[in-house]
């Protein structure tokens, strides 16, 4: 996989002197010109998208990796391998025209540090009029319960809540009072693989109608120590660092944290990027494979399509975008149920569906 660089880059252009561009390999993630090599103190750098109309000379300054790049509502969080001036955002807002009709854009780039010098009003991302769709596993016999959403009772593969969207489940939320997780970290290897299943899908939450302190508590407890108790907690959060681990206290405020959690996805999900910063947005975000769960697209792929006989290898090249321990998780889980078995040893093994 081909590593993300930053490229600044001068340019012979008296107002837009600079040109910064974030490529993968041979492919242009984004490509600006801006006003400065940095953000100021307490400064914001107005952007032009790099257009087919720029013919000046171009003169490289320098190249840095980038350890990370993600999207949040309209904001481009950028963070390069590099001990100053690490730290930066690039903010896509639509404006729309005073004198005639239609909109147009406008790019800022602003750096930590600037941020921090001018103070800006906090601001969270609106729910708007957004209706948020959540699914109740079946099993729930005394569900929460969410005002103001469309609620429907489901059979869930994983999980007890989910929040639907048009391109499928994005979030599932798996519910424990105290004692159905006292009873969960008595079998740690099950319970891990449930925690498995929940991480399949971009967002997961393991919410608790309990406080931490309540496993500490020698006097809840029945047959294991509160020494037993945190440290089967801490591993829980070692092992799945993916999945938001909640002690929500009680039943009101889990089903309250689950609300917040499934609107705040909501709003994200539907506060993307303005006109062309979508389509540069859409080749640094991940997948939609995993957006619906990759586990189980994995899983209907091998059951439904699928020959009878089939290779790990034939698995990696239909899904490239998938980690091998997704992988052999869907294999480990269908050969438990019986719906297919290996054959062979090493590099000859081969899968049967039964």
């Amino acid at each position: 996989m081909s590593s993300l660089w930053w490229i600044l880059e001068s340019a012979d252009n008296e107002k837009f002197p600079y040109r910064l561009s974030i490529k993968k390999g041979d492919q242009t993630i984004l490509c600006l010109r801006v006003q400065n090599k940095w953000p100021g103190a307490g400064t914001q750098i107005f952007c032009l998208r790099e257009s087919e109309d720029y013919s000046d000379s171009i003169e490289e300054i320098e190249q840095v990796p980038v350890v990370n790049l993600n999207r949040y509502g309209k904001r481009l969080s950028v963070v390069l391998d590099r001990p100053t001036h690490k730290r930066c955002e690039f903010l896509f807002l639509k404006k729309k025209y005073k004198k005639k009709e239609g909109e147009y854009e406008q790019i800022f780039w602003r750096t930590e540090q600037g941020l921090r010098e001018r103070k800006p009003r906090v601001r969270l991302t609106a729910r708007g009029d957004a209706q948020i769709h959540i699914l109740i596993d079946t099993n729930e016999k005394y569900p929460w319960k969410f005002n103001d959403c469309t609620v429907k009772k489901k059979a869930l593969d994983a999980g007890d809540y989910a929040l639907l969207r048009e391109d499928g489940i994005i979030a599932v939320v798996e519910r424990k009072t105290f004692e159905n997780l006292r009873t969960d970290l008595s079998n740690l290897p099950i319970f891990h693989q449930k925690l498995g299943e929940l991480e399949a899908y971009a967002h997961s939450a393991l919410v608790t109608e309990a406080n931490y302190s309540d496993f500490l508590n020698p006097n809840k407890l029945t047959v294991y120590t509160p020494s037993f108790m945190a440290k089967a907690l801490a591993e829980l959060s070692a092992l799945h660092p993916g999945t938001n681990i909640i002690f929500a206290g009680n039943r009101k405020l889990a089903n309250e944290w689950t609300l917040r959690f499934f609107e705040a996805i909501e709003s994200h999900e539907s506060d993307i990027l303005p006109n062309k910063a979508a389509e540069q947005a859409a080749k640094y975000e991940p997948s939609s494979n995993f957006r619906g769960g990759m586990y189980y697209d994995i899983r209907k792929e091998i059951l439904d399509d699928f020959p009878g006989d089939f290779t790990i290898s034939d698995i990696r090249k239909r899904f490239p975008d998938s980690g091998d321990a997704i992988i052999r998780r869907v294999l480990r889980e269908l050969k438990e149920k019986g719906l297919i078995e290996s054959t062979g040893r090493g590099k000859g093994s081969r899968w049967v569906k039964l």
